[in-house]
Parts: structure tokens; C-alpha cells; sequence
């Protein structure tokens, strides 16, 4: 009965065994040279193919010095990437390390970016959220800057003002602008204060344009993101004496039939 239920172990044990045997060697595919299972390339368990250290070590560096961050898995139709964190043993530190380069530099150049336009700064700044962006602070010096036009933030002017050298005065105006928030034409530059009523607004110069976004009036919904969906008074005064005229005229009509 003992001897009965040992059987199966023992079949277990030889096939493992035979296993061992099998994965002890394996022929790699770059050098076809026999190779023992210790100097078996792993890729982090995203793919298993029959590569020796060496050859994967000479991979990279060939990639490497190709320029190319993101190196892909050598085995044919195979698109898993090469797992850093594996390779890092195999390669010199010097090599690793300008690999690593290579990878951030990769990841930097897929979003939009720019660096902060302060000398004592100078820090790299991602738009990672990919929206459109303008005031901005830095995340290392604290100070606001355009994301837009790269320089220093200028409140109250706008992009093609920003470029323009400006006494302390107009820095001053320019804050008070942005605090009070007025809107300047986009014209003549005057400074507008709107305190209730449309949007519409009729500078000095002469020109239309939306208090909202600064640019040239439009009726309808604003196209400007800052402005969302406001709607211009003065459409809804039309839209208003609209539904009154066809409302009166319904009304004539149907009241001598009903006489």
C-alpha cells in the first residue's frame, strides 16, 4: 500500500527532473551558441526567449549608441520593450545610465514643454495635462510665468505685448488690470471695466469686441474657452421680441375664429 501511493511522487520527481535536465542548456538565437540556463536572458517576465546575457548586453549597447531610448525585445514579431530593471546587471553604468537618459528624453518629448523663463530657475515644466495653458508657477521657483509665450507673466498685456520693455508703472497697471479683472481692447489697448449688462462693448477707438475673451465680438455662444457658454444679452433680447411677435400674431389669429 506504501509502495502504492509513493508511485506518483516518484514520476513527479523524474519529470521535474528530466525538466531540469531539458532547461539546464538552450541554444541562443542571436549567437547560436549552446549556453547554460544561469546566463538565460529574463525580461522581467514580459516575454521568454532563448537569449544569453552577452548577446542582449551587446544589444543594448548598439541601440544605445543608435540614439534609441525605447529598445524593443530582440526576438522576432516580439513587441515587449526590454526591461530596464533586468538589464541593468548585464550593462556598464555608464551605459545604463545613458540609456536611463535616453529614456526620459523620450518621455519628455510626447507633451508639450517649456522651461522657466527665470535665469535663477531655468526648470524644465511639462504640460502633462494637455490642456491649454497659459498662467502658469513654476513647481520649482514658485513664480508665475506664460506658458504661451515662455516669458515672465505679464498681467494684463497680452502675448504680443509681452515681448515689450515696460517701466514699473505698466507692470503696476497690468496687475491692477488682472485684479479689478478688465478687459483691455484688443485695438487700442484701452482698459475696460464692465459692471453689469451685455458683453458687447464698444471701445473709444471705435471696435466691437467680447468683454469675456478680449477678442473681436461675436454673437452666440463665446468660442473662447474662458468664456464657456455665455450668451450676449443682446441675442436674448432678440430671441425675446422674436417669441412676442409670433405670439401676438398667434394670437390675432385665432382670437376672430373664435368669435
Amino acid at each position: 500500500m506504501g509502495n502504492k501511493l509513493q508511485k506518483p511522487q516518484e514520476i513527479e520527481r523524474v519529470g521535474e527532473h528530466e525538466q531540469e535536465e531539458e532547461d539546464s542548456n538552450f541554444t541562443c538565437e542571436i549567437c547560436i551558441e549552446p549556453t547554460e540556463s544561469n546566463r538565460k536572458f529574463k525580461n522581467g517576465g514580459l516575454c521568454c526567449h532563448p537569449f544569453c546575457l552577452d548577446c542582449i548586453s551587446k544589444y543594448i549597447n548598439v541601440k544605445v549608441e543608435a540614439i534609441t531610448g525605447n529598445i524593443e525585445c530582440p526576438g522576432l514579431n516580439c513587441k515587449h520593450a526590454l526591461d530596464p530593471l533586468s538589464c541593468r546587471s548585464i550593462v556598464s553604468k555608464q551605459l545604463f545610465d545613458k540609456w536611463c537618459e535616453l529614456l526620459c528624453d523620450s518621455v519628455v518629448l510626447s507633451f508639450e514643454r517649456c522651461y522657466c523663463p527665470y535665469r535663477d530657475c531655468s526648470a524644465l515644466v511639462l504640460n502633462e495635462c494637455k490642456d491649454k495653458l497659459k498662467k502658469i508657477k513654476c513647481p520649482n521657483c514658485k513664480k508665475n510665468f506664460c506658458f504661451r509665450c515662455k516669458l515672465p507673466w505679464h498681467a494684463g498685456y497680452q502675448c504680443n505685448e509681452s515681448g515689450q520693455l515696460r517701466d514699473s508703472n505698466d507692470i503696476l497697471i497690468g496687475e491692477l488690470i488682472e485684479e479689478k479683472k478688465w478687459t483691455r481692447c484688443y485695438n487700442c489697448g484701452h482698459s475696460v471695466e464692465r459692471v453689469s449688462g451685455c458683453r458687447d462693448i464698444k471701445c473709444k477707438c471705435g471696435v466691437r469686441f467680447c468683454h469675456q475673451c478680449g477678442g473681436r465680438f461675436h454673437l452666440g455662444p463665446c468660442k473662447h474657452k474662458c468664456c464657456g457658454d455665455a450668451f450676449c444679452m443682446l441675442l436674448f433680447l432678440a430671441m425675446l421680441i422674436v417669441f412676442s411677435y409670433l405670439l401676438y400674431h398667434q394670437v390675432n389669429l385665432i382670437s376672430p375664429s373664435n368669435k
